[in-house]
């Protein structure tokens, strides 16, 4: 029997509702709370906690700051190496980095809760302004920064605080990148991302063009030309395709752009959702727009993923996030086609296994799923279509600009980071590591 038509609206849950699923995901500590998670710190001499930051942040050295009631030269010590450290705060998956590597990640113990640490250092300092950081001498130079994500306004912020003069062309009509539209938006509540960078802009030195776009608006020989560096923090931009039969039927959307939706709305509950909702891919955008389409109002969120739980992008904290919210991940199982059924869609989906050599293949008979809204979640690519000339010299590997240890691209005087880059692991962490090294090593040039 078809399925009746898409059932597609706002309004499935009270606005109150909404805004309580829509709370902060991970509250932050009182004071006696993260002192007496300060206190289970062993301080290890050589921590691989430290060792696992992409970042490089003195995690024993911030704890031990946090115990001495130090909260301020706490968050100095984190800030200094992460400029976003309140961010990452609330979004780096701890529990595969820092957390995973303490000492105290045992069967019998739990990992000292350094995410939750971090935030409370943090916090304080983007609530209040407080300037931890000054610029030094003028340098007379000027860096052109493009994108005015993690990655941008990291190396636009080391440049200013090593006396350059920066201008950032951005995209959107927000700086911040994906943290401003492309997190859930229960990971970063009050408009978090936003005072974040507000924060950074405030030392000075960086001004921001918005809606500012390259290839369009501007040309990377024009900014070589009037600049005397140009780092290049532009993102992906493309979202990669499903590849099958009727991906444009109306109801198949792009997950990352809902997700901005999302981010931007005044009022969550205005925003339709669909009564049944199927989410294809397994990393972390998978994960948001299941869980934030169910706390929506969505009566049923399937998630489908080609190949098995180990090999989601999505931590096991977000799979098992995404489970304790009522969603359900079907694991080795792909779509093949869709097609509309009376204005709703019905996907054809088979089961996968890998062959001998390794290689995913299709088994079994083709079962149906029946949904009012389909999310493609399966990554992002260059936006090489968009780009055009401006891709020109810049050595590429499987769609992306390969960079050396310095973030220099094949291009002279140009450096890149971020998601844009080959090697790079879509985590706003190491967008920023990439922004400071790239921002460490254009001073170097251009004192040289």
């Amino acid at each position: 029997m078809a399925k009746p038509a898409a059932d597609i609206r706002p309004n499935r849950l009270d606005k109150a509702e909404i805004d309580k699923n829509f709370a902060d995901l991970h509250p932050p500590l009182s004071r006696s709370e993260a002192l007496i998670e300060a206190d289970r710190c062993y301080f290890c001499f050589d921590a691989p906690c430290t060792t696992a930051c992409p970042t490089g942040i003195d995690i024993p050295g911030f704890i031990q700051k946090i115990r001495s009631d130090n909260v301020r030269g706490s968050a100095q010590t984190i800030l200094r190496e992460n400029i976003m450290g309140g961010m990452c705060a609330r979004v780096c998956p701890t529990e595969v980095l820092c957390e995973e590597a303490c000492v105290r990640n045992t069967h019998e113990d739990k990992p000292v809760e350094i995410g939750l640490l971090q935030r409370y250092a943090t916090d304080p300092i983007f609530k209040n302004g407080t300037q931890l950081f000054q610029r030094a001498e003028a340098s007379g130079k000027t860096v052109a920064v493009v994108g005015g994500g993690p990655a941008g306004l990291s190396c636009a912020h080391r440049l200013a605080m090593l006396g350059h003069q920066v201008k950032v062309f951005n995209r959107d009509s927000k700086p911040g990148g994906l943290n401003e539209y492309g997190i859930a938006a229960y990971k970063t509540v009050d408009d978090f991302a936003q005072h974040e960078v507000d924060y950074i802009l405030s030392i000075g030195a960086i001004e921001v063009r918005s809606n500012i776009e390259l290839g369009v608006d501007v040309t990377l020989a024009e900014l070589r030309d009037e600049y005397d560096a140009v780092f290049l923090g532009i993102g992906l931009g493309s979202v990669n395709e499903l590849g099958i039969e009727n991906e444009d039927l109306p109801g198949v959307e792009n997950a990352i752009d809902y997700i901005a939706d999302l981010r931007q709305a005044d009022d969550k509950s205005a925003l339709p959702v669909g009564k049944s909702v199927v989410v294809v891919g397994g990393g972390m955008t998978a994960i948001d727009i299941a869980v934030q389409s169910k706390r929506l109002g969505a009566e049923r969120v399937d998630i489908v993923y080609r190949r098995g739980p180990e090999q989601m992008g999505a931590s096991k904290f977000e799979q098992n996030l995404a489970q304790t919210n009522g969603v359900t991940i079907h694991h080795w199982v792909a779509p093949t086609g869709l097609r509309d059924d009376d204005g709703a869609i019905t996907i054809d989906v088979r089961k996968t296994e890998l062959d001998e050599n390794g290689r995913l293949k299709l088994i079994g008979e083709t079962a149906i799923m029946q949904a009012d809204i389909v999310f493609k979640a399966i990554g992002q690519r260059l936006a090489a279509d968009k780009l055009g000339a401006e891709l020109e010299g810049l050595k590429l590997e499987r769609g992306k600009i390969v960079v050396d240890e310095s973030q220099a691209t094949s291009i002279g005087g140009v450096w890149a980071g971020g998601d844009c880059v080959m090697g790079g692991d879509d985590l706003t962490v190491s967008a920023v590591q990439h922004g400071k090294i790239a921002a460490i090593a254009i001073d170097r040039h251009l004192r040289s």
